[in-house]
């Protein structure tokens, strides 16, 4: 029950090779940094993307290379419905990302999908892998070891830290996320905090049928399940697991622990 089959349908996710079906569910946060440190990234172009410098100008990047703005016309559509598009002289530049003035990037090791965009004062530290069709909104905060799949969102003034998004999650709104992993189809209310180190040291240890079981991780955010839902300014506390389709209310602390597959928690 505690498995990641058990939480996810990863028959989607592009980097479900991450994901072991019959480990426990927080064996991928073991296992992302080593996948993302030896991850094939792309090479972009430092003339126009200098490390740690805010650009100056938006930055489209195509099949590979890195164009500047100056011959192109961008049309800011929904992201996540493939409704951002880039064109030269009329022409669609199929799956086309866009990176706007004023976000900054650090490192190297940064990979964006087909028609991402990512908005201006947004910070992406590396590694981060971004999906297909992702948005990373004005004021994200990537700080490092963010793996999201396809049509993400990685939202404005979200801080997200060694964590895991998959296809369709979304955190939209002054969330926290660290150490955590969001199945598909999750959506974070405003302000949701994922807490992810407990006040007494030792290692996160999670409630299950009566039996404590210790993650070995002194670290670890929360976990939910393809189509949870968390409510405005809830807040989970280290070692939540929440299975498919469970649902936060508003203003709600969640304890640590299993909670069963469409719980309703108050």
């Amino acid at each position: 029950m505690l498995t990641t089959q058990s939480f996810f349908d990863l028959s989607e996710f592009p980097d479900q090779q991450l994901f072991d079906p019959t480990a426990y569910v927080w064996q991928p946060l073991n296992d992302l940094k080593d996948y993302m440190d030896t991850y094939k990234y792309p090479k972009y172009d430092n003339v126009y993307i200098r490390d740690g410098v805010p650009l100056t100008e938006p930055i489209i990047i195509h099949k590979g290379q890195t164009l500047c703005f100056n011959d192109l016309e961008i049309n800011y559509g929904d992201a996540t419905k493939g409704e951002l598009q880039v064109k030269r002289a009329g022409m669609l530049l199929e799956g086309a990302s866009v990176i706007m003035a004023g976000a900054v990037l650090i490192g190297k090791k940064i990979a964006l999908g087909n028609g991402v965009v990512v908005e201006t004062g947004a910070m992406i530290k590396s590694p981060a892998i971004i999906g297909d069709m992702s948005e990373v909104r004005q004021g994200a905060y990537l700080r490092g070891y963010c793996l999201a799949g396809k049509r993400c969102v990685l939202g404005h003034t979200t801080e997200i830290k060694h964590s895991i998004l998959l296809n369709d999650a979304k955190a939209g709104h002054f969330a926290y996320v660290g150490d955590s992993i969001l199945g598909n189809d999750v959506n974070l209310g405003a302000g949701t905090k994922l807490a992810n180190l407990k006040f007494l040291p030792g290692n996160v240890s999670i409630l299950y049928q009566g039996q404590q079981i210790d993650t070995s991780r002194r670290k670890l955010g929360a976990i939910l399940g393809d189509g949870c839902q968390t409510g405005c300014n809830s807040v989970t506390s280290p070692g939540s697991l929440l299975a498919k389709r469970a649902i936060v209310m508003p203003n709600t602390t969640v304890k640590s622990g299993y909670h069963s597959k469409k719980a309703i928690i108050r």
